[in-house]
């Protein structure tokens, strides 16, 4: 069902977003993690084939001659056989942890370490088969992921085909020569080359298939109008967010009015409550804007940044009043102001030349 129908019309928070990413819950493809470790691990083997095959041939030896001899049961036995056993799976081990760890921090964009994904439910005890058959088989997402599926083994079937037709007559040549080692190396060939191929085109077809994770992700964290009231009252309700955000207020704000009042040519006052920094500049606009106004605390800071600047202050207690109640922030003033503020630019340019 489409969140639309569900009543989830809004687009998912930073709240909400961040919430599901400590819980684990992030948009990913496993196409993406399963194609690097496939691609690489055959990378890995075939860089190391030469190698791995001697150490195989070396354990097989050495059983074959000392069987005869020694009983196959003796303890001495087993640590030769996990010394090359460790010896040839390990750097495969290794190189499959650091694909798969890789092709989920580059889609999670970091790394999330969370036990939510693994907490026992014991809702999920009983089992819901038919919770569970709707969403992997009756549902888009399930018939989607039905086709990747049946795609995939299409794609290998025939990558296999186009290479066992190319080299089959080499092969069946080798093999009537009687090139036992010959015919084993081509076989290797042709699988690395099948592999190699495969795991290039999953990984191709795991970028798109990001995306579409990624949407499918999104629309099933939208919310509903309800939701988003309610997650507004909880980080209004919670202390910490409700600190940060008010720090980040008056961190904007101080640094808005600072500018805003340096760039300023005078203040008006009422004197104490309210204040009001207004700029003229012809190349912007013909009438004087409102650069910053403040009330109370926020008053005396702009009286003390003014000061700070060299910015005349006039004590002027209607005209204060009435731009800091009526005119906000970035707007011309209004015609009925312009006599009142003739006079003060008037006093405020014989100023200028007196000083």
């Amino acid at each position: 069902m489409a969140a639309e129908d569900e009543g989830r019309t809004e687009q998912p928070s930073e709240y909400k977003l961040e919430k599901a990413r400590k819980e684990g819950r992030v948009a990913k493809s496993q196409e993406i993690s399963g194609a690097l470790v496939l691609l690489l691990c055959v990378v890995t083997i075939v860089f190391l084939s030469k190698w791995l095959f001697s150490e195989i041939i070396t354990i097989f030896k050495f059983y074959f001659t000392q069987c005869a001899t020694y009983d196959i049961r003796n303890p001495a036995f087993l640590p030769a056989f996990f010394d090359v056993f460790i010896k040839c799976v390990l750097p495969l081990g290794l190189i499959s942890a650091v694909a798969a760890i890789a092709g989920n921090i580059i889609q999670t964009r970091g790394f999330i370490f969370s036990l939510k994904p693994i907490e026992p439910k014991f809702s999920k005890i009983v089992p819901k088969f038919g919770e569970y058959f709707k969403k992997t088989i009756f549902s888009a997402k399930g018939l989607f992921n039905i086709a990747k599926s049946f795609g995939k083994v299409a794609v290998i079937c025939f990558v296999g085909y186009l290479y066992i037709r190319k080299d089959l007559f080499v092969l069946i040549d080798i093999i009537d020569n009687g090139n036992v080692a010959g015919a084993l190396g081509q076989v290797a060939k042709m699988a690395a080359q099948i592999l190699i191929t495969v795991a290039v085109i999953f990984l191709a077809i795991s970028i798109p298939d990001y995306f579409i994770q990624r949407h499918d992700f999104m629309e099933e964290m939208k919310m509903t109008k309800q939701e988003v009231k309610e997650e507004y009252k909880e980080m209004e309700g919670d202390p910490e967010v409700k600190s940060k955000l008010q720090q980040m207020q008056r961190q904007l704000l101080s640094q808005n009015i600072r500018k805003a009042v340096a760039e300023s040519d005078v203040v008006v006052t009422n004197p104490t409550h309210f204040a009001v920094a207004l700029k003229y500049d012809t190349a912007v606009a013909e009438s004087p804007v409102l650069n910053a106004k403040g009330e109370d605390n926020m008053a005396q800071t702009i009286k003390r940044l003014a000061r700070e600047n060299d910015i005349p202050i006039v004590e002027n207690r209607p005209v204060a009043r009435e731009l800091y109640t009526n005119v906000e922030v970035g707007d011309i003033i209004p015609d009925k102001y312009f006599s009142i503020l003739a006079v003060i630019y008037s006093h405020l340019e014989k100023f200028k030349n007196k000083k």
